[in-house]
């Protein structure tokens, strides 16, 4: 098993690599094992699709609940994995950096910071988001790791549809220290082409919001890695739901054809 220190090397590297990568979502142990077993390189977590693991609704989980849920995917995988650290946790730049701190204890390789208040649902301010950035790099620099982190300008997903603004924020949590950079609303090539263009550091593309888009067509548009948010989350529920009203409503066992099979799951989570 691969320590902190090897994993945010191997982390590190993925992103000064020429090809571009997809950086899936497991919500649980049991989904990043299954990831790590068909050969993904890194794994990212998912703040949807762990919630909905634990009943709640993205956003409700506590700092608590986030930290033992990244020990967990960290301590069961050999892999490097980025935590979707939401705010932080907190609104002030110092309890950005206090929390940042305690993140790294769980093993993570990785974590995204976002310019979005949990509690007060709006955008910070653009001089505070930067000031958050700022603080945890610094939090992050405190330990010799190539921890990576990642600048979430979350604008265009909470409707302010501003790609100025969207550029603007990006280039300052750029010079404020971040690693790789995000903006999870692009629902356009087109788009994602006008903002890369513009920065300097690798960039992170949500790529369920461009659909039939290729990893292929996000590198040639700029992006080097590619997540799924909580689509893989929905995408496993969608089965279940459609099997519980088959019986519910018919009695019937149709969905019983589309089951994975238990010895391929095996073979995976072994891997």
């Amino acid at each position: 098993m691969q320590n902190q220190l090897e994993k945010s090397k191997a982390f590190a590297s993925l992103h000064q690599q020429a090809d571009a990568f997809i950086i899936p979502n497991p919500w649980d142990v049991g989904s990043a094992r299954l990831m790590q077993g068909m050969g993904f390189s890194a794994l990212a977590t998912t703040s949807s699709g762990f919630a909905y693991a634990l009943a709640k609704t993205d956003g409700e989980p506590t700092l608590e609940q986030k930290l033992f849920h990244c020990q967990q995917l960290c301590d069961a995988t050999d892999i490097p994995v980025s935590a979707d650290f939401e705010n932080g946790f907190a609104d002030s730049p110092d309890g950005v950096a206090t929390n940042v701190t305690k993140l790294m204890a769980t093993g993570v390789a990785g974590c995204s910071i976002e310019d979005w208040s949990r509690d007060g649902r709006s955008l910070y301010d653009f001089d505070l988001a930067v000031d958050r950035v700022h603080a945890a790099r610094s939090a992050l620099d405190s330990v010799d790791m190539p921890i990576q982190l990642t600048a979430r300008a979350e604008n265009l997903l909470r409707g302010v549809n501003d790609l100025d603004d969207t550029i603007r924020r990006l280039q300052a949590f750029e010079a404020a220290g971040a690693d790789v950079l995000y903006a999870p609303g692009l629902t356009s090539l087109e788009d994602l082409r006008s903002v890369t263009t513009e920065l300097n550091k690798p960039f992170n593309v949500l790529g369920v919001m461009i659909p039939g888009a290729t990893l292929a067509d996000f590198h040639d548009a700029g992006a080097l890695r590619v997540s799924l948010g909580g689509a893989l989350t929905h995408a496993t529920l969608k089965p279940l739901i459609d099997a519980g009203k088959e019986m519910r409503e018919s009695g019937s066992f149709h969905w019983l054809s589309g089951m994975a099979n238990g010895s391929e799951i095996a073979g995976l989570l072994k891997t």
